[in-house]
Formats: C-alpha cells, sequence, structure tokens
C-alpha cells in the first residue's frame, strides 16, 4: 500500500475537475463557476447549456481501495452540495430568470482514470 500526500490528493483533485470541466465545455456548456462555496458546502463546478444548470460534484480514486468514485458521494456530502446549490441559486437568481429552468446535480466520478458521468444524481 502506497501513501498519499495532501499535496498528491489536492493535486489529483484539481486535475479531475479540470477534466470535468473539458468534459462539460466539449458538449457545449459554459461554465460560471468554479469552487463555489456557500449554504455549509462547495460546489467544484456550476455549468449551464440550453435549460439546465448543473451543478457538478467531482470525486477522484487513483486507487480501489477505498471504493469508488462515485460510492464516495456520501448522504453528508449530498446534503452538503444540496446546501451549496440552494446558497448558489438565493444568491444568482438571474441564471433562473434567464431561462435556466432545470437545476440538477451531476457527478463526475474518475477512477484509475476512466470517467464516468451521472447525470442528475440526486
Amino acid at each position: 500500500m502506497g501513501h498519499h500526500t495532501p499535496h498528491d490528493v489536492h493535486a489529483a483533485g484539481w486535475r479531475g475537475e479540470r477534466r470535468a470541466e473539458r468534459f462539460y465545455i466539449d458538449r457545449g456548456y459554459a461554465v460560471v463557476a468554479r469552487n463555489w462555496r456557500g449554504g455549509g458546502g462547495e460546489i467544484d463546478l456550476v455549468v449551464v447549456r440550453d435549460d439546465v444548470l448543473a451543478a457538478v460534484e467531482v470525486r477522484v480514486r487513483s486507487r480501489g481501495e477505498y471504493g469508488s468514485a462515485a460510492a464516495s458521494v456520501t448522504t453528508t456530502k449530498q446534503r452538503r452540495v444540496l446546501g451549496a446549490i440552494r446558497a448558489f441559486v438565493a444568491a444568482y437568481p438571474e441564471w433562473l430568470a434567464d431561462g435556466y429552468r432545470t437545476v440538477r446535480l451531476d457527478v463526475v466520478a474518475i477512477d484509475r482514470g476512466r470517467v464516468d458521468v451521472i447525470y442528475g444524481a440526486l
């Protein structure tokens, strides 16, 4: 078993977020916020396209010993992200007023380099 330093984990998370960002941009989404904090939580990415505003939680696992990236989104994490989504929409109501009607939470799970996107995870 190897040991990851906090720097390694932070760097992997940053790379994962950039990879997720590229994934959405390549599909026609615009990134409107990165690492937005509020409501007791954080949203890794907020993206918009057509009538959808999506909050994106990015989870990265470079090894399988702690479970899958998707499984790491605990109910506590879900509550924190939902709080952040509510706070984001309250702080920026224009995103809903400008025609964005659907608000969803997506999870981008990156397991040992493989990217899986779960649209509308909650």
